[in-house]
């Protein structure tokens, strides 16, 4: 099907150290992330707050003051009904 001098320069294309070292940093790239992936999807497990653990609720609801010294100068504007 292919010619003997086709065949031989396939063959030193494929045998090139320019393709050898790009094959293989793209194995240890594919590597290198899929062993990332891993570990971001096994990930920490989520701490839960104990019950009774009033405290930590109310500071994480809390809503932030607005600064007094606004140097923007922008306020909040109610919607218009």
């Amino acid at each position: 099907m292919f010619s003997p001098e086709l065949k031989s320069l396939i063959i030193q294309v494929i045998t090139s150290w320019q393709v050898l070292v790009v094959t293989g940093v793209l194995i240890v790239y594919i590597f290198l992330v899929n062993y990332v992936g891993r570990l971001y999807r096994r990930g920490k497990p989520i701490p839960m707050p104990k019950p009774g653990s009033k405290k930590a609720a109310r500071e994480s609801n809390a809503a932030p003051e607005p600064d007094a010294d606004d140097q923007l100068g922008l306020e909040e504007k109610p919607p218009q009904s």
